[in-house]
């Protein structure tokens, strides 16, 4: 079965998603979340997150997806710590360095590879599964076929975000909030410098604006069936900084596809589940993202950089000083409800409904209303949009409050003349944590003969089955009861299930936390010959040419060292001679992209043997960690000596990654961006070369 994984950015969010039938939630702590202004949760609610979530037969997956630095690289480790003796069930990180420490130390806990370690091809699949993670969430910009074919060609599990917003950029490759904000994305600090409005200018002529690097939300509901027959483990639901309303939403009605879709009847979508998903959150509308196995002319959505609703109709009629507007209806409308203007900012609740000069509660498609109490910016003509619903909204609250999500148990109760009052309960459910319980309570009161009228078993089964407001539910309940008898107080019965019932959910919890591991952070280990205060020696100058020119003399280039040269032109004969000439001035290296899809795949299989017997290539330039599985697919048989290079796209942040590249085989980093003094400097301590 397929699990759904809904976001929780607070308690009421983890109790939406629980509630309304995820397999798995993912949350943040309040250090190194991608979503660092989401709630989150500190050290004493991350316990009790995971033991509500876990207690109900849901698992845990800790966000501790930023780039670490070295000063922070302990209380990273400790919170990693900390959710494994809680009892969490894996982490996500994007962190090299940090992500093996936690294979090495935490052998029994499922380290998943985050979507910002731009995975995205079956080698960078392949190369993740070798270095011990349990499972890669790839990266959102992957059709049907490139993400069927990974799961077909691979052990490790899956996971492809399904429903929620879309980055303009591959997640942990995108530095436009940092570079003009001071605000990084690998950091959990995106500023979303992408939905901000901009203008295209062709020759200093504006030719478009609006939010033109914005895309719409994503959409998933028709591939579902096709996702799971293509061997994904799990489905993930984008939204960690929504509110309740939309996790509960959102996560119910995934829920119902997933249980469609793993029936055997008919996968046939109620158009009404995908309007109440739009009218919970989207931008533009939605659409299928990337998964479609073609270009999406329909990614971006230029209007409006936030939640837009549902159209409602436009104003044919405004009184302007008694703030009433008229609109014939495209979606019905409620007291209670919250509608926007095109002009305006805000929202407005409606509290005023009328139909023919008469006050109404409610409405219907089709109809002309005039809605009360609105003044503002607002003209004949404009576009009004419903942005919330209070009957979704009442329902998703209403699944917050109840106890849907119930934890099976059998149960056993003994009423036998002279003996205390017997109840037994053994697991009826297939969770972990309950598959040893066996509990027995017994009662301090011992059942009398009756006089009258004695007890009967359907009266111990009324009793026994209130569990409403438990997360247990009796499955079965079997009752031995001795004839003629009769109980002074009936509440006995109930005072039993109660403690029987307590000592089951604080059996749950002894399963549910680990024994406390005996690791001492402030002595992590790296290579005892890697730190070095020595200055680099031998200094030398790299030059990257993204773009050679034939008409250019490039034997006019002195004191290059290093030259950098995309492998596209090392296909075309055309630079041959440019090449010949630049190999002989410096060293050449092979500068690999960073997404290499199948198309440029077959183009380096095709090329890069006749390439580097050609050409005297030094090493390579590589941007992308399946880029390493690429190079020995290739050159593994053969007796090559070449020097990697991990590119500024590694993301380089401590120490520790600069350790495990070198296990790796490279012999130099490219700093990132990104860095700032006191990052340089540390990474600096080490004999590793850097650039």
């Amino acid at each position: 079965m397929v699990d759904l994984l809904s976001p929780v950015g607070d308690f009421d969010c983890l109790k939406a998603a629980v509630q309304n039938g995820a397999n798995s939630v993912y949350f943040g702590a309040d250090l190194f979340s991608a979503r660092a202004f989401a709630s989150n949760f500190d050290l004493n609610d991350l316990e009790k997150a995971i033991i509500y979530a876990k207690s109900r037969g849901v698992k845990t997956n800790l966000t501790l997806n930023t780039l670490i630095k070295d000063n922070e690289f302990q209380d990273a480790f400790e919170l990693a710590r900390k959710a494994y003796e809680f009892g969490i069930d894996a982490i996500i990180v994007q962190d090299l360095g940090l992500a093996k420490q936690l294979v090495k130390h935490f052998p029994n806990l499922d380290i998943h590879a985050s979507t910002q370690m731009s995975i995205h091809n079956l080698q960078g699949v392949l190369e993740m599964e070798q270095l011990g993670f349990k499972r890669v969430v790839l990266a959102r910009e992957l059709s049907l076929p490139e993400i069927e074919y990974i799961c077909s060609n691979s052990n490790i599990e899956i996971e492809c975000f399904i429903h929620g917003a879309l980055c303009i950029s591959y997640s942990g490759q995108c530095l436009f909030s940092s570079m003009i904000g001071g605000r990084s994305g690998n950091r959990g600090k995106c500023a979303q410098a992408c939905r901000l409005p901009y203008e295209l200018l062709e020759n200093d002529k504006k030719v478009d604006c609006g939010h033109l690097l914005s895309p719409r939300d994503l959409c998933g509901l028709d591939f579902i069936p096709d996702l799971i027959n293509a061997g994904v483990t799990c489905l993930k639901i984008e939204g960690r900084m929504k509110n309740p309303e939309y996790v509960a939403t959102v996560t119910r009605i995934y829920r119902k596809y997933i249980n469609l879709a793993e029936s055997s009847e008919k996968y046939i979508i109620d158009e009404d589940d995908r309007k109440t998903l739009l009218q919970v959150f989207n931008r533009g509308m939605s659409s299928t993202g990337h998964l479609l196995d073609k270009p999406n002319k329909n990614l971006v959505f230029k209007e409006k950089p936030n939640n837009m609703g549902l159209f409602l109709g436009k104003v044919e009629k405004y009184n302007k000083n008694k703030g009433y507007i008229t609109v014939k209806l495209q979606e019905p409308i409620e007291i209670g409800d919250s509608v926007s203007l095109e002009k305006e900012d805000g929202t407005y609740n409606v509290s005023e409904l009328m139909f023919k000069d008469k006050n109404i509660k409610e409405s219907h498609i089709g109809q002309s209303v005039t809605i009360g109490r609105m003044k503002g910016n607002i003209n004949l003509g404009d576009k009004i949009f419903k942005i919330s619903s209070k009957k979704i909204n009442l329902l998703a609250r209403d699944s917050i409050k109840n106890e849907n999500r119930k934890v099976d148990l059998n149960c056993k109760i003994i009423i036998k003349k002279g003996l205390p009052i017997e109840l037994n309960v053994t697991s009826a459910n297939d969770l972990d944590i309950y598959s040893n319980l066996n509990i027995t309570c017994k009662s301090e009161i011992i059942p009398e003969v009756a006089k009258n009228r004695p007890l009967e078993k359907e009266k111990v089964l009324l009793q026994l089955s209130k569990t409403t407001d438990s997360i247990y539910n009796f499955k079965n309940i079997d009752i031995v009861l001795d004839d003629g008898l009769f109980l002074p107080k009936i509440s006995t019965l109930n005072e039993l299930r109660r403690n029987v019932l307590n000592l089951t959910y604080n059996f749950a919890i002894t399963n549910i936390k680990k024994s406390n591991l005996d690791i001492n952070c402030d002595n992590l280990e790296t290579d005892s010959d890697y730190f070095n205060n020595s200055d680099v020696e031998n200094k030398q100058i790299s030059v990257l040419l993204n773009i050679l020119n034939t008409e250019f003399d490039y034997s006019k280039l002195e004191n290059i060292d290093n030259v950098y040269v995309p492998l596209k032109y090392f296909t075309n004969s055309k630079y041959s001679e440019v090449l010949y000439t630049l190999q002989q001035k410096s060293n050449i290296y092979i500068y690999m992209p960073t997404i290499i899809k199948a198309n440029y795949i077959n183009l380096f299989y095709n090329n890069i043997e006749r390439t580097v017997e050609k050409y005297n290539i030094k090493g390579f330039v590589i941007s992308n960690i399946s880029n390493i599985k690429l190079l020995e697919d290739v050159l593994k048989d053969k007796k090559y000596n070449f020097e990697l290079i991990a590119n500024y796209t590694f993301n380089v942040f401590n120490n520790y990654t600069v350790n495990e590249l070198k296990n790796l085989n490279f012999s130099r980093f490219t700093i990132s961006p990104e860095s700032d003094k006191e990052i340089i400097k540390n990474l600096s301590r080490s004999k590793y070369k850097f650039v």
